[in-house]
């Protein structure tokens, strides 16, 4: 029952983190949402930069939604926690810009608090 719960939560974490990635190549604008102040959204390298971002983001997803399919949920279960270094990582790099609280704690934070959670789920199932 718990591991039905948890995959049914891992499932959405893999598709956002593919959506996102795939928003920075046809809305790259949707960066400013990342948390970091004057984002220079007009600026081809950064539009490079936000390239790199992107293909990782899919990547990530492609890892989560790859374990699901397989039925590895163990295996999910420790993916997942070393996973969250990417969300805590944002989430300091926001803060480190002087972007808003709400995006490094409320996005990148609640993010990096909520993956570790559905992977106890998977681990003690």
């Amino acid at each position: 029952m718990l591991s039905n719960i948890a995959t049914v939560l891992a499932g959405p974490i893999g598709a956002g983190t593919i959506l996102m990635g795939a928003r920075a190549f046809w809305a790259p604008q949707a960066a400013v949402g990342f948390g970091i102040p004057d984002t220079p959204t007009k600026d081809p390298s950064f539009h490079a930069w936000l390239s790199v971002k992107g293909m990782r983001d899919i990547a990530s997803g492609l890892f989560i939604i790859i374990l699901l399919a397989g039925g590895t949920t163990h295996l999910l279960g420790w993916f997942l926690p070393a996973a969250s270094a990417i969300p805590v990582g944002d989430a300091v790099i926001v803060l480190r810009s002087n972007g808003p609280k709400t995006a490094a704690y409320g996005i990148h934070g609640a993010t990096a608090v909520v993956m570790p959670a559905i992977s106890e789920l998977l681990l003690v199932a």
